[in-house]
């Protein structure tokens, strides 16, 4: 499953070498994860209240091209379970161009109630 969202950077997203900070990446595609989520019905507030988070174990970011101010990006996100691992790999895209600003790969596991679980049926029955 493969969902796209469309953004631009803000001014006070870039440091004084006049591109986005390094740690508004990560910032980019936090959001697109959750807006993928939300767009299949599943959110992480309503997980929270029941009991159940979603945390990031590792998070990898391979920076490739800058991103300034004004630029138009897509975040291209895909998921996938290995084992009891939900991994996201996304892109940044700078749309002016086509070219790929940044590959991100963020690792998450689920707690039930405090506890590691090996599975979470809401995320489970997306993938199927």
């Amino acid at each position: 499953m493969t969902h796209e969202l469309r953004m631009k950077v803000r001014d006070y997203e870039c440091d004084l070498q006049g591109i986005v900070n390094n740690a508004n990446y990560q910032h980019y595609t936090e959001h697109a994860r959750h807006e993928m989520l939300l767009g299949l019905g599943v959110s992480f507030a309503d997980l929270h209240q029941r009991g159940i988070d979603v945390v990031v174990a590792r998070i990898s970011l391979s920076y490739k091209a800058p991103l300034r101010s004004g630029d138009e990006f897509l975040v291209r996100s895909e998921v996938r379970k290995e084992g009891v691992k939900y991994v996201f790999r996304q892109d940044i895209i700078r749309l002016s161009d086509n070219r790929l600003s940044c590959r991100v790969e963020v690792v998450n596991a689920v707690l039930i109630d405090g506890k590691l679980a090996a599975e979470c049926p809401e995320l489970d029955r997306l993938l199927s």
